[in-house]
């Protein structure tokens, strides 16, 4: 018997690295399509920004468009348009500082040190650290270092920092602006897949009694909230893509549901490690765990495949709601069985958390309260 379930077990486990193999090796593939979308931009905004600069404006030195466009493409996924707008700035102030400061020191090492102490200072005193701190040192440096001594070149150069700036913003809003919901779909997936199966793992880690695989499934969401951060992180992205973008302003309803409910989503990730964390110390006590336990476990991490299934085909998520509420039905079933103390707090996560999950659909906090009290009375 012992070896069936070792051979079981071996399996198991064989099967659980296939799968984190598989969808890493997929992630790594998303992730390399969606910077080669970003290459394409940077290289595509650097160019249309050196033509405008010295073909339009005739600037025969237009280094600081191309370097500003690239800059803008470069800035990360959350909040792209303000922190292109910061990173501009920040180019503007660092020219500006290092043309002034250096007819006032001229050029050398120490020179140098003293112009990026003051732009960056500078920096620091009109907005705080951040995108326009590292752009105004990094620009003076290129100022002080790279470029020679001459009078009248702050409007120019500003002007060829503007020119990238909006080159970048042209091409990431209106003529190569990233698909929202593909970016979505592949952040979202693994994220919520990660979320769902967890919740499986520690189901059937609770119906088998099998402690140790309940601690496997608690080590794993420990070091899962990047995941859903950066599911956040995209929302914010695409919403701002459809929100500026006209190519991309029919699916705006589809982001406004998920930036919605990744907050929510988030706490219920949080809820649910807590939850595992209760069934750990359940089996590990031998605690009473009825049937229905597991089965509402199980049926919350259902709801959440299906919250993400219908958020994606941009439908009312009513079966994920539904499903939810099952999961609480169940786990009211197993308190009326009879429970121990650490079962008791595993009813209670999982209340929680489907009440984060109901959010999530789009439903008030009041109104998900509500449903919930409801369906554990039974």
């Amino acid at each position: 018997m012992r070896t069936t379930a070792g051979a079981a077990g071996g399996r198991g486990a064989t099967d659980d690295l296939r799968t984190r193999v598989a969808a890493a090796g997929r992630e790594s593939v998303d992730r390399g399509r969606i910077y080669l979308i970003v290459a394409l931009q940077a290289g595509l905004a650097a160019a249309l920004a050196w033509v405008v600069a010295r073909e339009v404006l005739g600037n025969p030195e237009p280094t600081f468009a191309p370097a500003a466009a690239v800059a803008v493409i470069a800035a990360s996924l959350g909040s792209r348009a303000p922190r292109a707008l910061e990173l501009i700035a920040g180019v503007v102030l660092g020219i500006i500082a290092g043309d002034l400061l250096i007819g006032a020191f001229g050029t050398g090492p120490w020179q140098t040190g003293v112009i990026v102490f003051l732009a960056t200072a500078t920096a620091v005193l009109v907005r705080g650290v951040g995108a326009l701190m590292a752009q105004a040192g990094g620009t003076a440096v290129l100022i002080a270092t790279l470029t020679p001594t001459a009078p009248d070149l702050e409007l120019p150069r500003t002007l060829n920092a503007l020119v990238g700036g909006a080159a970048g913003l042209l091409v990431m809003l209106l003529l190569l602006p990233i698909n929202p919901i593909r970016t979505i779909r592949r952040t979202a997936e693994p994220a919520l897949d990660l979320f769902a199966r967890e919740m499986t793992a520690s189901a059937e880690a609770l119906a088998g009694a099998d402690s140790a695989r309940a601690k496997e499934v608690l080590e794993r969401m420990r070091g899962a909230d990047q995941k859903l951060q950066q599911l956040g992180e995209v929302a914010t992205a695409a919403e701002e893509v459809v929100r500026l973008s006209p190519v991309r302003w029919r699916r705006r309803r589809v982001i406004a549901a998920y930036r919605g409910g990744t907050t929510h989503m988030e706490r219920a990730f949080r809820n649910s490690r807590g939850l595992v964390r209760r069934i750990v110390t359940t089996l590990r006590d031998e605690e009473p765990v009825p049937a229905d336990l597991p089965a509402a476990v199980e049926h919350l991490g259902e709801a959440v495949r299906l919250l993400n299934r219908e958020f994606i085909a941009a439908r009312e998520p009513v079966q994920a709601r539904e499903r939810a509420l099952h999961a609480v039905r169940e786990a009211g079933s197993a308190y009326r069985q009879g429970l121990g103390f650490s079962g008791t707090i595993v009813v209670s996560q999982l209340r929680t958390a489907a009440n984060d999950l109901l959010q999530a659909t789009g439903v008030s906090r009041d109104e998900a309260r509500r449903l919930v009290r409801k369906a554990a009375a039974g």
